[in-house]
């Protein structure tokens, strides 16, 4: 089927369109070029047979002058016997307009220039011909008039010859175009027909697959390439958004079944106390904070938020956060330290890059305990932003360090403290969003966050 579609559809095809397109363009311009070279050719035999007869017109002047009339017919016999056919004839008349000498016909008897058509045998007794003549007449002293005559049989030839090869020329590149654009039309449709069948497969379900290189062209190339990100990013987009509701039925049900059976209690009593109010709108919020996060994590794993993007201080967005969370680590009996290198400049979202580092430190403050040391410093380590928040607290365990940064995934020694467990899961969604690495590096003790961007991009 996908062949058929191909030769049929070869003609079609906008590659057989651009071939006739310049096969066309090609017709006009040899037209066109055989005009101009007719012409130039054309004036160059004129002045090559007008001098060379205005030559031979001066030699045989000459001659009469020096040697008399036997002397310049005798000279016409020379030149004409030199060869079987002498390139000048001629016409020798007497002053009462008798031939004296030569073989042409008296119809060119004129002085001046002339152009005159003779029909005379062809060569070899081949039947008659017709032949252009150009013609120059001078008088001679003692009334004598001398006609010297050249035929332009060669440059006709020579312009039949070039128009004919024109021609011939012309229409074979034209066929040559025509069956070069039909196969590469051909060859195009049968490339297309795969690229058809790959988006077919996409739009039945197969979030797999992607669109193969036509490969004809780089510019065809990029376009798979680009497209291909798109599928990409989209594929990236719905699996964020498969995995949001799938923490959504898992990890909200427990939440939502105690809520469901306060209220029950509520609607049984015999009087709702304002307490059982108040913990139903504190699951409430809960619920509500929980199902914000897990959208946010699922539209930032999906890639979108990057047309926010500009370059940010993140050594004046550290400071700030360090003087807003300053305050909240001293009540909680710990010591919050900043080491900001000034100057740092990283490519991102200000707003996102500061939710990452506040639940950075708010876990932080919660998990390390009093009596803590948090410390947030920001420096260029090899060329690259680095931002590392660490405690001296607990610490997590080397075993458990990639899976804190799942959802709702939570240690149990921290399973009494408040949180949901998307803390981390949303820093490493807008780690991932910013192209940086996120890593929990070993230390001898607490726990140590590691934030690396990909380049540091220069001020303008």
């Amino acid at each position: 089927m996908a062949g058929d579609t191909a030769r049929s559809g070869a003609t079609r095809s906008a590659a057989f369109r651009f071939a006739l397109l310049l096969a066309a363009v090609f017709a006009i311009g040899s037209a066109a070029l055989l005009v101009v070279v007719q012409q130039q050719i054309g004036r160059y035999a004129v002045e090559a047979t007008n001098g060379g007869i205005g030559a031979e017109m001066t030699v045989l002047k000459g001659e009469y002058v020096q040697l008399g009339r036997s002397g310049l017919t005798d000279a016409m016999a020379r030149h004409a016997g030199v060869r079987p056919e002498a390139p000048y004839r001629y016409l020798l008349l007497g002053a009462d307009g008798r031939r004296l000498f030569g073989d042409l016909p008296m119809s060119v008897a004129r002085k001046g220039w002339g152009m005159v058509e003779v029909t005379e045998p062809a060569p070899g007794g081949r039947g008659i011909r017709k032949e252009s003549m150009t013609t120059l007449g001078a008088p001679l002293s003692d009334g004598l008039t001398l006609i010297v005559a050249s035929d332009n049989y060669d440059v006709q030839m020579l312009r039949r010859r070039l128009g004919r090869f024109t021609f011939l020329s012309g229409l074979g590149i034209t066929l040559f175009a025509l069956l070069g654009g039909y196969l590469t039309g051909r060859l195009f449709l049968r490339r297309l027909a795969r690229v058809n069948r790959a988006v077919d497969r996409i739009i039945e379900g197969d979030r797999a697959e992607r669109l193969p290189m036509i490969g004809l062209a780089p510019e065809f190339d990029e376009l798979t390439h680009n497209l291909n990100r798109m599928l990409e990013r989209n594929a990236a987009a719905m699996e964020a958004l498969r995995q949001v509701s799938t923490d959504i039925a898992h990890d909200l049900r427990t939440p939502l079944s105690r809520l469901h059976q306060r209220l029950e209690q509520m609607q049984d009593g015999p009087a709702v106390e304002p307490a059982m109010i108040d913990d139903a709108l504190a699951q409430t919020s809960g619920i509500l904070a929980t199902f914000q996060a897990l959208l946010r994590i699922g539209s930032l794993e999906g890639g979108v938020g990057r047309r926010r993007f500009a370059q940010v201080d993140l050594s004046e967005l550290m400071d700030r956060i360090h003087q807003a969370y300053a305050p909240v680590a001293e009540d909680a009996g710990q010591t919050f330290h900043a080491d900001h290198a000034p100057g740092v400049i990283v490519e991102g979202d200000s707003e996102l890059l500061a939710q990452l580092f506040t639940n950075l430190i708010e876990n932080a403050i919660v998990h390390a305990g009093a009596g803590s040391i948090i410390r947030s410093r920001v420096a260029i380590v090899d060329g690259r932003a680095v931002a590392t928040i660490s405690d001296n607290g607990a610490g997590i365990p080397a075993e458990e360090r990639e899976n804190v940064f799942r959802r709702f995934y939570r240690l149990d020694a921290s399973r009494h403290t408040p949180g949901s467990g998307l803390g981390l899961a949303l820093v490493s969604a807008i780690a991932g969003l910013h192209g940086a690495d996120h890593a929990i590096p070993d230390t001898d003790i607490g726990l140590t966050v590691r934030i690396a961007f990909r380049k540091t991009p220069t001020e303008s």
